[in-house]
């Protein structure tokens, strides 16, 4: 049976009592998780950010702002061509090859300028261009960089993934089970878990960003594999 993900879950808790992070820190206290050790200090700090809300729309908007108002490719890799061609030149010579550039380019920075005013952008165009030429293309290295040695794939330890599978089973007896809350919960009632595996993750040179995201994105795979078998 396929349950509906938006309803509300409370699976042995208060539903108008929403997950407090601070409370989930008072109960690891109480379990003897806070103690003075750099490392068991280290881990705390990362499970209480793997159990924050990781949700911030003003953020996702800038984001989404900032490639909204990118060039085109095809823009882009005229702009570049120009500003390598001086790319040593001083600010004067700079500015005149510019206008003469802008001159000669008069068809496809109308276009480009049309293009972003639809989109809303409301600045300068011009002044946008120039400063992408003159700070950003003209210093841009045309060396590839050496790629990088893709690190050895290490996953959530399978008496975490147990746990979880676990935890997803019987929150879903109740057909109002919610994954985000179910994830809190987990959070609250897990901390043994979370700390061994966080310990074991960082052993194996994992930044604490990645071990939260890793956690967050194990849990909901597994509800969504669950219901879907």
């Amino acid at each position: 049976m396929k349950h509906d993900v938006n309803r509300h879950y409370d699976n042995g808790i208060d539903t108008d009592d929403s997950f407090n992070i601070n409370n989930f820190r008072a109960d690891s206290n109480e379990l003897g998780f806070s103690g003075p050790t750099l490392e068991g200090n280290k881990n705390i700090q990362i499970i209480n950010k793997v159990c924050d809300d990781d949700d911030d729309d003003d953020s996702n908007n800038i984001i989404a702002s900032i490639y909204r108002y990118k060039f085109t490719q095809e823009f882009m890799d005229e702009l570049y061509k120009f500003s390598k061609v001086h790319q040593y030149d001083d600010r004067a010579a700079f500015k005149e090859a510019w206008e003469e550039w802008v001159n000669e380019e008069e068809d496809l920075i109308e276009e480009e300028t049309t293009r972003l005013h639809e989109l809303g952008y409301d600045g300068d165009v011009l002044d946008k261009m120039f400063k992408s030429a003159r700070y950003y293309f003209r210093k841009k290295s045309t060396v590839k960089p050496e790629p990088k040695q893709r690190r050895k794939y290490i996953g959530v330890h399978k008496e975490l993934l147990e746990t979880m599978d676990a935890h997803i089973s019987r929150g879903l007896v109740n057909d109002d089970y919610k994954p985000s809350e179910g994830f809190n919960n987990f959070c609250i009632n897990n901390v043994d878990s979370l700390k061994t595996e966080v310990a074991r993750l960082l052993e194996n040179d994992i930044d604490s960003d990645e071990i939260m995201n890793k956690i967050k994105k194990t849990y909901k795979n597994r509800y969504f594999m669950i219901i879907n078998k």
